[in-house]
């Protein structure tokens, strides 16, 4: 079986009030994110209200798209994927 690598793009449009929710479907499905990348710094001193998550799944892909439903019944959360074929 060919395996794939999937990479799910996150933008959080209001990272205090989407947070909470969004970290507790993230650690619910840890055991498929290999990679979690993120970003919300202004600068040094200010944080932005919006963040942008980068993840890079591993494991089942059925469950690649449970986690992605979820994320995306979060109101402040939009997604973008991006799949590659292992050869």
């Amino acid at each position: 079986m060919e395996e794939k690598i999937k990479i799910i793009g996150l933008y959080v449009f209001d990272r205090l009030k989407e947070a909470g929710l969004t970290q507790k479907i993230l650690t619910k499905y840890s055991y498929l994110i290999k990679t979690r990348l993120g970003f919300h710094e202004v600068s040094e001193d200010i944080s932005s209200r919006n963040a942008i998550m980068i993840l890079v799944l591993t494991g089942d892909q059925k469950d690649w798209e449970k986690l992605e439903l979820e994320l995306l019944e979060v109101a402040g959360v939009e997604a973008q994927e991006m799949t590659f074929n292992n050869a």
